[in-house]
């Protein structure tokens, strides 16, 4: 039994890597090894409580449930979901809590569709003002929110190697 190779079919290895290529592409395979993107969405949650203003930022995540929310002065927690597949599920969620003495309350709970509309781009990102209030302890918190994109990481430089001639 003959195998054919790329080189003696018929057609020319340039047809063939793009047959290849195409069926490969069909089934959702690649031809090539996955790399990261040159630039990596995520979500930057400008958030505002007792006169200081910070950023959250929230990684694009499968699995929602694992994402914590951060502690801002002693009585919100502040949690951002951004899941971006699939399709059918892709959202960016802003969820408010208030410490209480039985734990946790959610107070506020924001649900925004990703990718978010082309006119994302006004002053209060693709979120708008928000002003979430906590009338237990007469709380603040205001947040916005927007889409960015991060720079590759740069390529960590190679580590030292130890000084073997200083220790004998």
């Amino acid at each position: 039994m003959r195998v054919l190779q790329p080189s003696i079919l018929p057609i020319g290895r340039r047809a063939w890597a793009s047959m290849l290529s195409g069926a490969l592409m069909v089934m959702g395979l690649s031809a090539f090894p996955a790399t990261a993107t040159a630039h990596a969405e995520h979500v930057v949650c400008h958030y505002s409580y007792g006169g200081e203003t910070k950023e959250l930022v929230a990684e694009p995540t499968s699995s929602p449930y694992t994402v914590h929310g951060i502690a801002v002065g002693s009585y919100f927690q502040f949690r951002v979901v951004f899941r971006n597949k699939p399709v059918d599920s892709a959202s960016v969620k802003v969820y408010v809590y208030a410490s209480r003495n039985e734990g946790a309350a959610l107070i506020h709970q924001a649900v925004f569709p990703y990718p978010p509309s082309a006119s994302g781009a006004k002053r209060y990102g693709f979120s708008g003002l928000h002003i979430v209030y906590e009338p237990m302890r007469d709380g603040e918190l205001q947040y916005w929110c927007v889409m960015a994109k991060s720079p590759k990481p740069a390529k960590s430089a190679p580590a030292a190697m130890p000084d073997t001639k200083a220790t004998r």
